[in-house]
């Protein structure tokens, strides 16, 4: 598995002749601690002088950003249907804007959310059609597999007391309970491997425990990128450790 996720720092080449970059993705239920993970690898990669892009879905675009407003509104009303082509419409101008040249000209992009979360969100918490909203998925990333996501996972009572800290919730947090059971039963899935052998596009998923402080969950992620990934973050080992 290592091998495979690695497989963009080590092998593919971009439209230069430079070796391709790394797509690593944030995944996870409400409140779960993973935009704060990525802005601190983030830092870490930039004092370490790696080329990379920190990008958010959905969003990341004139475009996208604009979506983002909409749907998280919690005053605008809208059909199951019209969230998932949404989301996708977002995604489908920043893998176009964002990532795939970054990845052409070598660098690591972290992206917070991708397309497990719309998985989680539109097809087993809003109950959409499965092979529809994968179609259009296909659409929108032109078939671009992630070379590692990471599903933080944490209580959902624990999640959503993190989440209310931050205030008032958006029209996503507010979908209900029910709703955002489901959503995490779904992350839960994505990391088995019966899941992500019915799953291709989606690539490697693997967990982090987001339980403990933000420290603590770093060094786990460290841990993890360092044995998944090595030629990209093996160095950051030391990093992770003293955070």
């Amino acid at each position: 598995m290592a091998a495979q996720g690695d497989r963009g720092a080590q092998g593919d080449r971009g439209a230069q002749g430079a070796p391709r970059g790394v797509l690593i993705v944030f995944e996870g239920a409400e409140g779960v601690g993973k935009s704060t993970q990525l802005r601190r690898l983030a830092t870490c990669l930039a004092d370490a002088g790696v080329p990379h892009q920190a990008l958010r879905e959905p969003g990341g675009t004139v475009l996208g950003e604009r979506i983002r407003a909409l749907l998280l509104d919690p005053s605008a009303a809208m059909a199951p249907e019209a969230e998932a082509l949404l989301f996708v419409a977002s995604r489908a101008q920043i893998v176009a804007d964002r990532i795939r040249p970054a990845l052409e000209a070598g660098e690591v992009v972290l992206l917070d959310r991708f397309f497990l979360s719309t998985y989680a969100y539109q097809i087993v918490g809003r109950g959409l059609n499965a092979d529809g909203v994968r179609a259009a998925n296909r659409l929108a990333t032109g078939a671009l597999v992630p070379d590692l996501t990471v599903v933080f996972d944490l209580p959902a009572g624990d999640g959503f007391a993190r989440a209310d800290a931050r205030g008032t919730r958006d029209r996503m947090e507010n979908a209900g309970d029910e709703f955002h059971r489901r959503v995490g039963a779904a992350f839960t899935r994505f990391v088995t491997a019966e899941w992500q052998a019915e799953h291709p596009e989606a690539g490697p998923v693997v967990r982090v425990d987001a339980r403990g402080s933000e420290e603590a969950v770093f060094a786990r992620l460290v841990a993890l990128l360092s044995e998944r990934l090595p030629r990209t973050f093996g160095a950051l080992t030391s990093i992770g450790r003293t955070s």
